[in-house]
């Protein structure tokens, strides 16, 4: 008889005005309640940028194909090696000032949709805190790193192609596996500090917080690394970058100054993710698997087009010929532009790995989740699934929220529904 008194007093007690009922938490309310914070004008400026960014692909394409095909045209690229030829005696210095030359008319040619599309557009779409005059001045900076490396490259590609006539295309591939490992090297010391200043990241909470992050997943903490991006753009960014001894973790000062602590911790711990997982290494290997298909084509369709044009394009001798670059140049550009779903997709399994890494290590899945809403400044937030397979090289926000809020359900002890901010209009709205 008491227990049946009990039942009823407890169901009694259950049916009064105000009191709470936990319900389960539900992995797809909890990711709509965050989806839903983007709405309206907002939502539709995230997504036509993105969306632009997919023909982007395609015209930027063309631009190259086009400029290369004005150097054929009018016979450029022969003038060039004439020119490298009355200077130099030695093929390589006859390719370095072809190539020289050749990066210089390509930059000129390009130039009008180099500032479309990396300042026009970004200013467009309130990304781009640069004036035209600054934006000008890295545009100069990054074309005086080109005018030293490139002609290094074609110079080294040239002389295996001379060497090896017939398989000069494994070869080739070493060479640009070579200079890319170069790059990965030096740039995060050498390169990256000629655009923003790189500074640790000043004591306090965050830093802490980071540190113990690090620590306990026995990673390398004495060097953490704020830059000023904001000098540049909106966007909030964190990075892993270089290789051997160069690696560092860095993060933008956007992110730093728009973010929360929690939001901080989840981007930082996806940050460790790429450096413990070796993303570095893995997509230094993928690229050069990529440049080594790339020279396999170009070694055969190369020289069946200049044995066919080479005359009606001044003069083109042979594929060793380094005025045969603008060939080279329209084939690898076609090629990388095919190869877009594949580069994407490889980017995209790396990130996603580092993504199920920081809700591990920082777990803040709320925090994750809310700071891949802020990304949605520049990346639709709900792809279809093959509109993400092919365009995006990073999880959608919709990916990201979900799987966020997946790990919460799965390691938060009575995991409760977060009710999210909605995303601030007035940042967003076109202009």
């Amino acid at each position: 008889m008491r227990l049946k008194l009990l039942a009823v007093a407890v169901l009694m007690l259950a049916l009064l005005p105000g009191t709470a009922h936990a319900a389960p938490f539900d992995v797809e309310t909890a990711t709509r309640a965050y989806l839903d914070t983007l709405q309206g004008a907002a939502r539709a400026k995230s997504n036509a940028y993105f969306e632009g960014g997919y023909w982007l692909v395609l015209w930027g394409t063309l631009v190259s194909v086009l400029a290369d095909g004005l150097l054929l045209r009018f016979g450029l690229s022969v003038r060039f090696r004439a020119l490298g030829e009355r200077l130099f005696k030695r093929p390589a210095g006859v390719t370095w000032i072809t190539a020289l030359c050749y990066t210089v008319a390509g930059t000129i040619l390009t130039l009008p949709w180099s500032i479309y599309t990396g300042f026009v557009r970004e200013k467009q779409y309130d990304l781009m805190n640069q004036s035209l005059s600054d934006w000008l001045i890295d545009q100069g900076k990054d074309v005086g790193i080109n005018l030293l490396i490139v002609p290094l490259i074609v110079m080294a590609v040239y002389a295996v192609i001379r060497r090896f006539p017939k398989n000069w295309w494994v070869m080739a591939a070493g060479v640009i596996t070579g200079f890319l490992a170069f790059g990965m090297l030096i740039g995060p010391v050498f390169i990256s500090p000629l655009f923003n200043t790189y500074t640790e990241l000043p004591g306090g909470p965050i830093r802490d917080r980071v540190v113990a992050m690090a620590k306990a997943k026995n990673i390398p903490s004495e060097h953490i690394y704020l830059f000023d991006a904001s000098k540049q753009s909106k966007r909030i960014s964190a990075n892993v970058s270089g290789i051997g001894p160069t690696i560092r973790i860095s993060l933008n000062d956007n992110l730093l100054n728009r973010s929360t602590p929690q939001e901080i911790a989840g981007v930082m711990g996806h940050e460790m993710g790429h450096y413990v997982l070796n993303h570095v290494w893995w997509s230094l290997a993928f690229l050069s698997a990529l440049a080594a298909l790339a020279m396999f084509l170009v070694s055969r369709i190369g020289p069946a087009l200049i044995a066919r044009y080479g005359a009606r394009w001044g003069g083109i001798r042979d594929i060793a010929d380094p005025a045969s670059m603008p060939v080279l140049g329209i084939l690898i550009a076609l090629f990388f532009m095919l190869a877009t779903p594949l580069t994407n997709t490889m980017i995209r399994v790396d990130e996603s790995q580092a993504d199920a890494f920081g809700l591990d290590v920082a777990q803040e899945p709320d925090g994750f989740a809310s700071v891949a809403m802020k990304l949605s400044e520049y990346r639709k937030i709900e792809p279809s699934a093959l509109e993400e397979m092919l365009f995006f090289d990073h999880p959608s926000g919709a990916t990201r929220v979900r799987m966020s809020m997946q790990w919460k359900k799965d390691h938060v002890p009575n995991a409760q529904m977060v009710v999210p901010s909605p995303m601030p209009q007035a940042e967003l709205t076109p202009q």
